[in-house]
């Protein structure tokens, strides 16, 4: 019973942090985490000491699938080099560094188990990023902070285990770590992709959204267990799954199943993200109370952990100036080469649309011809053109794809007010509190490197986490916005183009009577305009107080001849009247339509059908868009919102 009030107060201690933090202006997991430490001083509260196995196994593998389902693909593959270099080389030189200080710092410490504390102390957390996006900065520094929180735990780990084995046997060398680091992150590859691609399989088949949610629970286990048992990094696996679910999802999976899906796993987040930094300050005394008693004492273990931290925000800054330096330099490189070589790529793409309607066989690639010749020889020696087509639109996308990469960068260049942003967001969190408790018993002052750990991570969320809004104000950043005017417009000229193909491929549009679709949008305003556009058809042009909706239609979509009856079953239900150039529809009598299983099968059924014909068609299209990067992930995500939304209303079942 006490197990069960305490796990009760804990999730209302989150909830009420949540909901507070919105208030006044401070994260939740500080909040949090000042709350368990200041109830752990309690005299009446016992000593809570947390498994780290709990939040290595159990808590982080969901945590980090949610966050790699919710990120953007295509922005974590152009951010893959600053993600790569802060990761690993990253860690590693901050492992490193951090070792060789601890050596000086701590008496009897010897290097191994010094550069063990670097390792622990190295990684960023993925959970801390929140206080980031809250402020507004920009979806590249987002996605770099994010990158970088997913994957470096498994270089922190691999080097915390490498340096413990050499502590402990002396049989260690840096071949064999980076040996292991290899063959943890190609186990969690392979795992985590399976694991990934396969999950989907299955829940595509399954018809309830309550039932696919529960089994998507279990796939960041199903990849973090198997990949732990083949020495590989169950995190990373984790990762890789939600990589993958998050990509192929929409394309496999309901609408019905990915919104409850994702509003469920928000709940699982924000639970499970609470826990960690409640717990973290509930252990807070019980270490003290330890360190207190040893011959180091507290006051030792304040000083070391403020060089320790100081010296992460130093090597971060080090390795993040040189790092934007060279993205830069290979940006403006890649656009040179993009100016000199345009008109090739343009003929290029002109006469890969040819191949594709069969009217030349396939070009020379413009540039890159060496890794592209192989595709050449293939297409020309293929005899069919549907795959010399399918090849010569798979060559055409990766062309776009670049030139959207380039103006990507392009337009949110990572200057040094973003660098600035980087280096001061990189907070220590729950990877780093978890890793210093898998110290062995043996270490040599385990209780006081606890407490240094203990100490760098909330210290690190406290200090970092509150200035970051005034850094940001400072150094002014580039911040997210709404998609400009023009890009708006362009993926609502998409959405049409793929109406319109959806039309011309058979799934016509219903123009007569009963199948004319009626849609209660209202009209986008400045500030918002709607990405999804109405099906071509009548619209809405005011709503009368007697909640009979005008509908301004064009005579030829109404009927063959002016007075006649839109149809005989609308004649017989009096759905619609006209009056002038208006159809009025009356929600009474359909609903008294809806009634009449005839009606309901005869009339409505067709419309639905073609119209979630249109709406997986603009899906599609906005998701190869996507794909090669043509927008923005926000413009794309409402985009792709809103048709599951209209395909969730067409596809259920009023009761």
């Amino acid at each position: 019973m006490d197990l069960l009030i305490i796990a009760v107060l804990g999730i209302l201690a989150i909830a009420a942090a949540s909901q507070l933090s919105d208030r006044i202006g401070v994260a939740p997991a500080l909040i949090l985490l000042a709350g368990g430490t200041a109830v752990g001083f309690l005299p009446f509260i016992p000593a809570v000491e947390l498994d780290p196995q709990v939040v290595l196994e159990g808590i982080l593998p969901p945590l980090l699938f949610s966050t790699a389902v919710s990120i953007s693909t295509i922005n974590f593959r152009r951010e893959l080099a600053p993600v790569a270099v802060l990761a690993i080389l990253l860690v590693a030189l901050s492992a490193a560094v951090i070792g060789v200080a601890f050596t000086f710092l701590v008496p009897g410490l010897s290097l191994a188990w010094a550069i063990a504390m670097g390792a622990i102390l190295s990684p960023t957390d993925a959970v801390a990023i929140s206080i980031a996006r809250r402020l507004g900065v920009s979806q590249r520094i987002i996605t770099v902070l994010e990158g970088e929180g997913l994957l470096n735990d498994a270089t922190a780990l691999v080097v915390l285990s490498s340096a413990v084995s050499a502590a402990t046997s002396g049989g260690v060398s840096v071949g064999g770590v980076l040996g292991g680091f290899v063959l943890a992150v190609l186990v969690a590859l392979g795992v985590g992709w399976l694991v990934g691609e396969v999950s989907l399989r299955v829940r595509s088949h399954i018809t309830d959204p309550t039932v696919d949610t529960v089994v998507s629970f279990t796939v960041p286990f199903l990849a973090a267990i198997p990949a732990e048992h083949m020495h590989g990094s169950g995190l990373v696996a984790a990762v890789v799954a939600g990589l993958i679910t998050g990509h192929r999802g929409p394309r496999m999976l309901p609408p019905a199943h990915r919104v409850a899906s994702r509003t469920n796993w928000h709940t699982v987040e924000l639970t499970l993200e609470g826990l960690i930094f409640l717990f973290m300050g509930l252990e807070f005394f019980g270490v003290v109370e330890k360190v207190d008693a040893s011959d180091l004492g507290v006051r030792r273990a304040v000083a070391v952990a403020v060089v320790a931290g100081a010296l992460t925000v130093v090597v971060r800054a080090l390795v993040v100036a040189p790092m934007l330096k060279l993205l830069s330099h290979r940006t403006a490189r890649w656009a040179i080469h993009w100016e000199e070589n345009e008109e090739a790529i343009h003929q290029f793409q002109n006469r890969c649309s040819a191949i594709v309607r069969g009217e030349i066989d396939m070009p020379p690639v413009p540039w890159d011809r060496r890794s592209l010749s192989r595709v050449q020889r293939r297409l020309r020696r293929e005899p069919s053109h549907e795959s010399i087509a399918r090849r010569a639109r798979r060559i055409s996308s990766r062309v776009r794809r670049r030139g959207a990469d380039l103006d990507y960068f392009a337009a949110e260049p990572l200057r040094a007010r973003e660098g600035a942003v980087i280096v001061w967001a990189g907070m220590r969190g729950a990877i780093t509190l978890a890793a210093a408790q898998t110290l062995p018993t043996t270490a040599p002052h385990r209780s006081f490197l606890l407490l240094v750990a203990m100490l760098v991570a909330a210290g690190s969320l406290t200090l970092q986490g509150l200035t970051l809004q005034a850094l940001v104000r400072m150094v002014r950043p580039a911040m997210a916005g709404s998609a400009d005017e023009e890009e708006k417009a362009a993926v609502i000229s998409l959405l049409v183009n793929a109406a319109r193909d959806a039309v011309a491929d058979g799934h016509e549009l219903p123009s007569r009577g009963a199948h004319d679709v009626v849609t209660t949008d209202a009209e986008p305003t400045a500030e918002a305009s709607r990405l999804v556009p109405r099906a071509e058809g009548p619209t809405i042009s005011e709503e009368p107080a007697d909640s009979e909706v005008k509908v301004e239609l064009d005579k030829s979509s109404v009927s063959d001849h002016d007075g006649e009856n839109l149809s005989p079953t609308l004649d017989q239900h009096a759905l619609l009247r006209r009056e002038g150039t208006d159809i009025v529809v009356s929600p009474a009598a359909v609903a008294r339509a809806w009634t009449d299983p005839t009606w309901r099968h005869d009339e409505l059924a067709p419309m639905r059908e073609r119209a979630l014909d249109i709406i997986r068609a603009q899906r599609e299209a906005l998701l190869d868009a996507g794909d090669e990067g043509l927008y923005s992930a926000d413009s794309l995500e409402h985009a792709l919102d809103r048709l599951d939304f209209q395909e969730i209303m067409l596809t259920s079942e009023p009761h």
